[in-house]
């Protein structure tokens, strides 16, 4: 039991405000009470009144519409004016306007306090999954995985059996949240044999599997003034072609300012060192002043390959060979 400390008297509103911050970041009523000077019984009063600490205020997005704007919108649609002009008022995007009528009511029915309240609901996270939130909507999901459907055939079916119940529908990440995501599990664990992979973890999409890391990677952003302006020749762009069914391929360069294009066989093969040597065959034809870069279309398992040979930054013709992301993949700054 806590016992009081301080002095007995009556809490002013600064006091109540002190107490209620200093718990709302964890401290104990005890030393809450001896910062301001009274006893832990106030405290737990206080918190008692009123209700306990007073959830945080969550601070809207600047982008997203006040009420005051909802207002506004409200009094333009009684005048009769167009979401355009109503969003040139606000300076506000008219979509923007748009969207917010048509979602809470169209133009007869709007109401400020619904749309804010309907938003600032929507804002709220975590949101509970559909599936938990709808019984027969989990029961088709679990029917379908029971019959070894893919989470995307699952989605298909739903639209193709109920195509007139919008509650009906659901994301196949859904699903899939569902069954792989700790906390979020409204579908039993247990329902992850009947996928077709059999996995239990979800497996990592934020890079293509089998691709290489680049080591030395120059951004695209990175190449000279003179690359992106074309005022200058001798930079090229290079990609790799292949015919029908893979059986054949060519290499491109195009002259970025002249849009001069060369055509370039593999009578050897379209591997990595092959290409590297039919671009150093074919770019030693062309002047000095011509060699200035070679960004070349970015396939990392190739490219890694091509920069793995200590003697390719030797091969001065083809620049020095370092790999880069970009718009028009690995670029290659130029050697003297």
């Amino acid at each position: 039991m806590v016992t009081g400390i301080g002095p007995a008297r009556r809490l002013t509103a600064a006091d109540r405000l002190e107490l209620q911050q200093r718990v709302r970041a964890a401290a104990r009523h005890v030393d809450a009470a001896a910062a301001v000077g009274c006893s832990a019984k106030s405290v737990q009063r206080l918190l008692r009144k009123s209700g306990g600490v007073k959830a945080r205020v969550s601070l809207k997005c600047a982008l997203r519409l006040s009420l005051a704007e909802r207002e506004e919108i409200l009094c333009g649609l009684r005048d009769g004016d167009s979401c355009r002009t109503i969003a040139s008022r606000l300076g506000r995007a008219a979509s923007t306007v748009s969207r917010d009528v048509a979602a809470n009511g169209t133009r007869v029915r709007y109401r400020a306090w619904r749309a804010d309240d309907r938003a600032a609901q929507q804002r709220r996270r975590p949101r509970p999954s559909k599936l938990l939130t709808c019984a027969r909507l989990r029961e088709a999901v679990v029917h379908g995985l029971e019959h070894r459907w893919s989470p995307q055939q699952i989605v298909a079916r739903l639209v193709h059996d109920f195509p007139g119940d919008p509650e009906m529908r659901v994301s196949h990440e859904t699903i899939y949240q569902a069954l792989f995501v700790q906390g979020r599990g409204s579908l039993r664990v247990t329902l992850t044999r009947y996928l077709r992979t059999t996995r239990t973890q979800r497996r990592p999409h934020g890079r293509i599997p089998g691709t290489i890391q680049l080591a030395d990677m120059v951004l695209i952003a990175e190449r000279p003034d003179e690359v992106a302006d074309r005022a200058v020749p001798g930079h090229w762009e290079g990609d790799l072609v292949l015919g029908k069914r893979g059986q054949s391929a060519i290499a491109t360069l195009v002259e970025r300012q002249s849009r001069f294009v060369m055509l370039i066989r593999l009578p050897h093969g379209r591997l990595a060192v092959h290409v590297k040597s039919a671009l150093c065959t074919a770019i030693r034809t062309l002047p000095v002043a011509l060699r200035r870069s070679l960004t070349w279309d970015r396939r990392p398992r190739k490219w890694a390959n091509m920069c793995a040979s200590p003697s390719t930054r030797a091969c001065r013709c083809t620049s020095a060979i370092r790999a880069v992301r970009g718009n028009a993949a690995p670029t290659k700054t130029a050697t003297d």
